[in-house]
């Protein structure tokens, strides 16, 4: 072997040990560090830490050299058995590419140091000056490496979220605490199967071949995932599925987080149901103006022709029809009205237990004889402020749905309670607000509703029931109502095992309550009054002057509020009723309403529309509760709300009251 020059003069070369890379790579570091400092060094190799013991046992080392392909853990391997043969070693880690000069730095600087002559030479000491470090400062970089791994560790079983590392097949290595509890599975159960274990028939197979070929081909996944718990329950997940590389850029593993947000999706549906509803409730409001007033003209003219024909005359009975026919659709409107919220209302505080109990008098003949009627009255119940008519209407409807869910008989229950909406109860129904409410509770024993149509029963026309056995507007005019009465609804329900309904209503602390409306007249006769009859629409004021005139009364007609004006001061009789449509153009009812009631401080005023409650209540102060009529109505509620106004004994209502 030839010498080196070191070596020719005497002098002893560094001993240099290069751990781990290929013998190639110890080839190519022999040859980059060729001639550096005059060839003063000897160049060993071992392949691994393991290899290194015993190149330690032979003798002393000057200086380690660690091969850049060395993983961390395979450093500090070879920082420990370092410390276990000479603690003074030091270490230079290599970079990539490797630069000489470094080397060649930390070896010239060795050779600089000046040492006493009784002390022979301590090269380690020298080498500390040159761009490496010690051993004990690696083992310090170490330490802080495994305490940030354990940070990590803690972090990954302490999240909320869901993490899972699988292999490159999909199998489960590890899942955290957080995964165990959404799922149901424990970490046993999991381990070494796949995501196919959580797979829903609710979630389409396509989702999930494009996951998974979406991360085998190295690119990230994000997408809603409907997966299956171990009860059986559905879980919505927000799932990433990140593809994991090794040092080569090859895919090893995939690593999945994920959170569950089944109830945010369910606060999102209810919250965008709602709107769909109030969009529909505008609609049906929008129509029902012209509708009721295309109503009022078919009935009217149906009852004038009735009453001109004999009584065996056989046209009676097609004309019967008609009004029939029109009727229905009146009553189809009212519901429309009252499933978006446009219903006029008669308010009064209300002791609901009081009003429910009078309404299960009744039901009886509404359910059969076959089904158990129990009514469960809450103590200390607290008032709602509603209107009574609206909430015989609900508990009607509520009643014969469950009649229709109950074929072949069961129990019907309705029960009254109070209840306090806390803020943990808000965070799952963030649309109701907290505070007191009175509920009242109708349960069924029948078959229930199937899961699918629960989100749609209370959408006006959507039935279950057969063809010709249910309009599809039962539930949705008690959603209107208990909407318009400032309440909620909620609907519990499984096949086979009946259905719950929950009704919230506010509860209110006033014990007052407001002026019941007046008798209505038990038989409809004429009168010899006069009557200002204002109404836009020119066939509906025909038909209503054609049948008041039969009635006996004389009546004056007017187009418009400032039409009524100059027909009032042209008239040099009394009016004893003004009969005028709220909403006109040029001049409403209720404003000329109080413009006659200086000229005419002796008439009355009855009001009547189509139009929606909150549309009536905007053009001005009007008493609902017993000067109002609404479209559309028959010739003979007009001739009956005619005779209750005129009755009323009081000296001045043309300027109407508040509500």
């Amino acid at each position: 072997m030839r010498k080196t020059k070191a070596e020719k003069a005497g002098k002893q070369p560094w001993q240099l040990l290069v751990v781990g890379g290929s013998e190639r790579d110890f080839a190519s570091l022999r040859e980059s560090l060729a001639g550096a400092n005059d060839g003063q060094w000897h160049l060993e190799h071992a392949a691994s830490p393991e290899d290194v013991d015993r190149p330690l046992e032979k003798g002393r080392y000057d200086l380690l050299l660690c091969s850049r392909q060395s993983t961390d853990v395979a450093a500090f391997h070879l920082l420990r058995q370092m410390r276990q043969h000479d603690s003074r070693v030091p270490v230079i880690f290599l970079s990539d590419p490797v630069d000489p000069a470094v080397i060649e730095a930390a070896i010239a600087a060795g050779v600089r140091q000046p040492v006493p002559q009784s002390d022979p030479p301590e090269p380690g000491k020298a080498l500390a000056s040159a761009s490496s470090f010690d051993a004990t400062s690696a083992e310090r970089q170490h330490e802080e490496s495994e305490e940030t791994l354990r940070k990590l560790w803690r972090s990954v079983e302490q999240a909320a979220d869901t993490v899972i590392i699988m292999d490159r097949s999909g199998v489960m290595e590890y899942v955290n605490p957080a995964f165990e509890t959404l799922t149901g599975y424990s970490r046993q159960e999991l381990i070494g199967q796949t995501l196919g274990l959580l797979n829903s028939e609710q979630q389409a197979l396509e989702l999930y071949e494009e996951m998974w070929n979406t991360v085998r081909s190295g690119n990230l996944f994000r997408g809603i995932v409907m997966n299956r718990k171990k009860n059986g329950e559905t879980v919505i997940i927000e799932k990433a599925l990140t593809p994991l590389r090794d040092g080569s850029g090859e895919i090893t593993h995939f690593i999945a987080t994920g959170r569950d947000i089944t109830e945010r999706r369910k606060l999102e549906s209810d919250l965008q149901q709602a709107q769909k509803m109030d969009a529909i409730g505008k609609l049906a409001g929008g129509v029902a103006h012209d509708f009721n007033n295309l109503l009022l003209v078919i009935s009217a003219y149906a009852e004038l022709m009735l009453d001109s024909l004999a009584a065996e005359d056989p046209l009676r009975r097609n004309v019967g029809e008609i009004m029939t026919a029109s009727r229905r659709a009146a009553d189809l409107t009212r519901q429309l009205l009252a499933f978006g919220r446009k219903q006029m209302q008669a308010l009064q505080v209300l002791d609901l237990n009081t009003v429910v109990g009078e309404i299960t008098r009744m039901l009886p003949r509404l359910i059969g004889e076959d089904i158990l009627l129990m009514f469960v009255p809450g103590k200390e119940l607290g008032k709602v402020k509603a209107d009574p008519i609206q909430i015989e209407q609900v508990v009607m409807n509520l009643a014969a749905n469950a009649r229709d869910a109950m074929p072949g008989g069961g129990r019907l229950t309705i029960e009254t309670a109070t209840v306090r909406v806390d803020e943990s109860y808000v965070e799952r129904h963030p649309i109701v607000p907290p505070g007191d409410y009175v509920v009242l509770t109708v349960t069924d024993s029948g078959q229930g509703i199937a899961a699918k149509h629960l989100p749609h029963i209370f959408e006006p026309f959507y039935t279950t029931k057969e063809a010709g056995k249910g309009t599809g507007l039962g539930l949705a005019t008690v959603y209107g109502i208990v909407k318009q009465n400032s309440g909620f609804i909620w609907v519990y329900s499984e096949l086979g095992l009946g259905t719950t309904f929950k009704v919230y209503l506010p509860r209110v602390e006033s014990l007052s309550t407001e002026a019941r409306p007046a008798k209505p007249v038990e038989h409809c006769r004429g009168g010899r009054e006069t009557l200002l009859l204002v109404e836009d629409e020119a066939s509906v004021r025909q038909a209503s002057r054609q049948f008041l005139a039969r009635s006996g009364y004389t009546v004056l007609e007017a187009i418009d509020g400032e039409d009524a004006l100059l027909v009032s001061r042209e008239h040099a009789g009394p009016i004893q009723l003004i009969i005028t449509d709220v909403v006109m153009p040029r001049m409403g009812g209720p404003r000329l309403a109080e413009r006659l009631a200086e000229e005419r401080p002796e008439a009355k005023v009855l009001f009547v529309s189509g139009y929606a409650e909150s549309t009536v209540l905007n053009h001005g102060k009007i008493d609902v509760t017993t000067r109002f009529l609404q479209k559309p109505f028959s010739l003979n509620d007009l001739a009956k709300k005619v005779r209750e106004v005129l009755e009323v004994r009081e000296a001045n209502v043309l300027a109407g009251t508040s509500r």
